[in-house]
């Protein structure tokens, strides 16, 4: 019995023990916010050396390119108006100075993080990348003028970006332009059209804007973004049109607007041999390219206008018919009829003095072709004796 009494109170001891030590726990894996922190540690190293990476390749290419002075220029020279999360801190610095720099440093730099330091990375890639001179801006290989066919003269068309032109691009446009001869020529003779550059500005040359920084450009009086946009485009126009063409020491290039080689063949053959000329063949060579340019510079309307003022098959209507027509005032057409002279007169000035030796000579014209000579004159080159010629008409 006492050997019984012993073993229960054993057993008892046990069983009180385990209840004050309670179940056992199943032993726990580490805590989720420390796995977490651990793997946003490996990220950060990983992305880290990453950066290092990229930042050493691109160091040490342009470090080893060619000593064309890229390195002595700012880093804003490469900057687009479109760029965002730019390292503001860097730009007014050149690029020679900046290379001297490790990552760390460069990262140290007060309001520069990791986003910053990748908008770094696309400028220094910018300041890398050399354009094939082959390649007008703006277009690949593959949409090269020549590429494919050696037989044809094909017409280069697309769509202008004014956003994607940084310094470097600008500077480049420039440099090319004036090394063409082109400094002198004014903005209306060479722009793809008169409507989107302002009238106070047709007049202006080449030369009044090349090789002035862009910066300095957007800052001057009266140059918004509009009219900035409008002088790019005829730049971008006027650098596809020479940047591939090889210079030699006996041809010039002379970009003109389309319409002009043709007539001006044209009229020196009709000067010579005036009595073959029918009014037919005048509207077709003379009148057609005339009121197509400016349907061009101008706009429908005025075109439309211009051909009313010359047209062949009926009669001409008045001023007052076509005021009524437009349901505008006849000062308005009349107006909008000057608009035609101001518009030669940048595109084609050289046009009064090849049509004046062929209007010199009615006796070896039909009266017919006589009179819509006389028209072409008053409408695109009057003079002081012939300006209000259309309000005589009418």
């Amino acid at each position: 019995m006492a050997r019984k009494a012993a073993t229960l109170v054993r057993k008892a001891n046990s069983m009180a023990r385990k209840a004050q030590s309670g179940p056992k726990r199943p032993s726990r894996p580490a805590s989720r916010s420390h796995t977490s922190r651990h793997t946003a540690e490996n990220h950060v190293i990983g992305d880290r050396y990453r950066l290092e990476g990229t930042y050493e390749r691109l160091r040490r290419a342009l470090l080893e390119a060619p000593n064309d002075g890229r390195l002595e220029r700012p880093l804003s020279y490469w900057v687009l108006p479109t760029d965002r999360r730019l390292p503001i801190a860097f730009l007014d610095r050149d690029l020679r100075d900046l290379l001297s720099l490790s990552l760390s440093d460069l990262m140290e730099t007060q309001g520069v993080g990791q986003k910053k330091i990748l908008g770094f990375f696309d400028l220094l890639r910018r300041a890398l990348k050399e354009e094939s001179p082959s390649v007008p801006f703006g277009m690949s290989d593959a949409d090269s003028p020549t590429n494919g066919d050696t037989n044809v003269l094909q017409t280069v068309s697309h769509a202008f970006d004014p956003t994607v032109v940084s310094e470097a691009v600008w500077s480049e446009w420039g440099r090319i332009v004036m090394q063409a001869g082109l400094g002198p020529q004014k903005l209306g003779r060479l722009a793809p059209s008169l409507q989107a550059l302002p009238t106070v500005i047709w007049h202006k040359t080449l030369s009044d804007y090349a090789g002035t920084p862009l910066a300095e450009i957007r800052d001057m009086k009266t140059h918004g973004a509009k009219r900035v946009n409008a002088i790019l485009g005829v730049f971008n126009a006027c650098y596809e049109a020479v940047s591939t063409a090889t210079l030699h020491e006996d041809l010039e290039i002379d970009l003109v607007p389309r319409f002009i080689p043709g007539a001006t063949r044209w009229l020196i053959e009709a000067n010579l041999h005036p009595g073959s000329i029918s009014a037919n063949e005048f509207h077709d060579q003379i009148v057609k390219p005339f009121t197509h340019q400016i349907e061009v510079d101008l706009g429908e309307q005025i075109a439309t206008l211009a051909k009313e003022r010359l047209s062949i098959s009926s009669r001409p209507p008045t001023v007052i018919e076509q005021a009524d027509r437009l349901s505008v005032t006849r000062a308005r057409v009349y107006q909008l009829l000057e608009d035609c002279a101001k518009a030669f007169e940048v595109r084609w000035p050289e046009g009064r003095w090849l049509l004046a030796p062929l209007a010199s000579r009615p006796v070896d014209l039909s009266s017919e072709t006589m009179g819509l000579l006389h028209a072409v004159q008053t409408l695109f080159y009057p003079t002081e004796r012939t300006r209000g010629g259309l309000a005589l008409d009418d």
